[in-house]
């Protein structure tokens, strides 16, 4: 499960099936024996969705990481045309989570083989579920990412993410309101049953202590349903 490691920081490729506010952690104080260990969650993959996390062992250090994917959050903002700069605004994100996904179907008008999804989308907590509406207002949020879609068979594709927000469900709602929803994922509305065919395949943020570039990728899985090309 662990990538790397070090006093500041833990890179680990979590399950599915394994909460990123609770089980990821609880999971890390058992291996390393200390139940009392600091672990500072400072981003999150829902339940079904496997791969790449960081996580801090310090406060220091989760101020730090938490700090870059604020700051990274502003330079996307500005990049994608929602905001503009300002003198503390970075040049490049330094905080940067791309993706792999399997979506139902092949790139169609609704979603060419490139681009940027842009989407407000609503959070009902009620009902555990993230919709897409047509405007602002209260509760709704704005939702940015860009994809690449790298292979398909007609049935099915595969697409690479790169998240400029990091809203609840954001991926899978997105995709799934253009009619192309995640394998596995019944939530919204993929016919076929299995663990969410969405994982975080690579990371890359500066180190909280030393400032070094970090850099962190997964293969792609060689089973069903990700060999499609």
């Amino acid at each position: 499960m662990i990538v790397y490691e070090d006093a500041a920081l833990a890179v680990v490729n979590k399950p599915a099936g394994l909460s990123s506010e609770t089980g990821l952690p609880d999971a890390l104080r058992a291996l390393w024996g200390k139940p009392d260990a600091y672990v500072g969650v400072v981003h999150r993959l829902d339940i079904g969705v496997f791969g790449l996390m960081v996580l801090a062992k310090t406060p220091k250090a989760a101020a730090a990481l938490t700090r870059q994917i604020t700051e990274s959050q502003d330079a996307y903002a500005v990049l994608d045309g929602r905001a503009e700069p300002t003198k503390h605004t970075p040049a490049a994100p330094v905080f940067v989570k791309q993706y792999r996904a399997v979506l139902a179907g092949a790139p169609d008008e609704s979603l060419p083989e490139a681009g940027t999804l842009r989407d407000y989308l609503f959070k009902d907590s009620r009902k555990g579920r993230v919709f897409p509406v047509s405007r602002p207002r209260k509760g709704v949020r704005e939702a940015v990412l860009e994809y690449r879609i790298t292979a398909t068979n007609g049935a099915l594709s595969l697409a690479d993410i790169t998240l400029h927000t990091g809203r609840t469900h954001q991926i899978r709602v997105q995709f799934a309101s253009r009619k192309h929803p995640l394998w596995g994922d019944g939530k919204y509305g993929s016919r076929f049953k299995g663990n969410i065919a969405l994982q975080s395949a690579r990371l890359q943020f500066l180190h909280p202590e030393t400032g070094q570039q970090m850099e962190f990728r997964l293969e792609k899985p060689n089973e069903e349903p990700w060999n499609i090309g």
